[in-house]
């Protein structure tokens, strides 16, 4: 059945692939112009339409780089309720700048956080801001590429590698696996915790990198519940095992927390809703209603740290609900080598240098 709806799909595939791909080549001939900057910029992002990991990354590259760098993240701010250049302060909500640009924010209030569909502008609204910039992290923008970057790095899911997946509709690509090319650095995401090196060999062979370009593997440790609400606040020494959870979810791709609380808790009810989406009051209602449905134990309500962005703690104070922070951490010392590729480029070609 899969395949045959694949086959329904081609044709709208491949007309998608030779728009990207005109695009793509246009860029590639100079006949369309990225504008450069004369401070390192790093992008991170993905071939396909999301899930890969892109917000614990960009938390990494910035609790590495932030003691040594006077550094800035860049995002459009996806799903705002505005349009114009926002430099982040501790007053803007996520319906101003976004998600993840108020979880940077509120993790990392010494650097700075700001928000532009249009990534040039963006980018010299900054520098015009913050003249002592170092160096810029771009959010998710492998594909926008008005805007040279210093380093490309392109992340895949392990469980769902580009190299086997399809471009829009047949599949999550957003354009053709041949993009990967313009990657200097690949991360694999969400590997297991335990990963054989069989497993390394085979993957590595399977992306047949350029030999500009490095691979590294990465997966997500779980850090213990953090109380979001007021309820939740009143409980002591949470631990999961002691629970019935109701997982509330917006991401792209929830299954492995979903796989992670289902370890612990005595009884799971999942409640997932658009990646991105904002909660209103009936949805609000629904979520109580799930909370309700669990056996008459002692219950919680868990979600992301995300999606804790965007939700009324006001609203929702009455319901005991946590979220899970968390990491990433690199397979063979994988972090430390990513870091000092970085430091390298970017020593030497920042402006101090």
């Amino acid at each position: 059945m899969i395949k045959f709806l694949r086959l329904l799909l081609f044709p709208f595939s491949f007309l998608y692939s030779l728009i990207t791909g005109l695009r793509n080549n246009l860029y590639n001939l100079n006949i369309l112009k990225s504008t450069s900057f004369e401070i390192p910029i790093i992008s991170v992002g993905n071939l396909s339409t999301g899930g890969t990991g892109k917000t614990p990354h960009i938390e990494f590259l910035i609790s590495n780089l932030s003691n040594q760098y006077k550094l800035a993240t860049l995002s459009r701010g996806y799903k705002r309720k505005t349009n114009q250049f926002i430099l982040a302060d501790d007053s803007h909500t996520s319906e101003d700048i976004g998600d993840e640009p108020k979880q940077f924010k509120s993790k990392f209030p010494k650097i700075q956080v700001a928000v532009d569909a249009n990534r040039v502008n963006g980018v010299k609204q900054l520098l015009s801001e913050t003249p002592d910039l170092d160096l810029v992290l771009l959010d998710d923008a492998y594909q926008h590429r008005k805007i040279d970057r210093s380093i490309n790095i392109l992340l895949t899911e392990y469980s769902n590698p580009y190299f086997k997946d399809y471009i829009l509709p047949m599949g999550n690509l957003r354009e053709s696996r041949s993009g990967s090319n313009r990657a200097d650095i690949i991360i694999v995401t969400k590997c297991p915790p335990v990963l054989s090196p069989l497993d390394i060999r085979r993957i590595k062979a399977e992306i047949n990198p350029k030999p500009y370009q490095e691979i590294y593997f990465s997966y997500i440790s779980y850090d213990t519940p953090v109380p979001l609400t007021e309820s939740a606040k009143t409980l002591k020494n949470v631990k999961m095992e002691d629970y019935a959870i109701t997982l509330l979810t917006a991401i792209a791709n929830p299954e492995s927390l979903i796989f992670y609380v289902k370890r612990f808790a005595k009884e799971l009810n999942n409640i997932n809703f658009p990646d991105h989406h904002y909660f209103t009051s009936s949805d609000l209602d629904k979520i109580k209603g799930k909370f309700h449905e669990l056996l008459p134990v002692a219950k919680i309500i868990i979600t992301t740290e995300k999606d804790a962005m965007r939700i009324d703690q006001e609203a929702c104070k009455d319901l005991p609900i946590f979220y899970i922070p968390i990491k990433i951490k690199f397979h063979l010392n994988h972090g430390s080598e990513l870091i000092d590729q970085i430091n390298t480029y970017v020593k030497a070609n920042s402006r101090r240098s």
